[in-house]
């Protein structure tokens, strides 16, 4: 059974910055892309950043290019999303995802597992 868990959320300061990690566990579990969304009340959960199962290749939404960046650890199975110069309009739930392809995708249908998110509030 595949499992995401995702830490790191908390309450920060407008400018400030958070470190989230998710971690993947599953007896013969190898994530392909994996991926942070974000759903913020009365929104559509939309993707923030993903990263190809080599790393070779990387994707951030408009919003939070500069901002954020992901990275992973296919050693351990992690997959961590730095993010600063936080602004209000960042509060949402952030969401770890991962597909069994190794390729990006920009949709959250195309992600097989999720994690049960963690909470991301901003304050101005």
């Amino acid at each position: 059974q595949v499992q995401l868990v995702e830490s790191g959320g908390g309450l920060v300061q407008a400018g400030g910055s958070l470190r989230l990690s998710c971690a993947a566990s599953g007896r013969t579990f190898s994530p392909g892309a994996m991926g942070w969304f974000r759903q913020a009340p009365g929104k559509e959960r939309e993707l923030m950043a993903a990263v190809s199962q080599t790393s070779m290749f990387t994707y951030y939404a408009d919003s939070v290019k500069g901002r954020f960046t992901i990275s992973r650890d296919n050693a351990k199975n992690t997959v961590d999303l730095q993010v600063s110069s936080l602004k209000p309009e960042d509060t949402a739930v952030y969401y770890c995802a991962a597909r069994d392809g190794s390729g990006l995708r920009y949709s959250r249908l195309d992600y097989n597992y999720w994690g049960p998110g963690t909470q991301v509030t901003v304050s101005s």
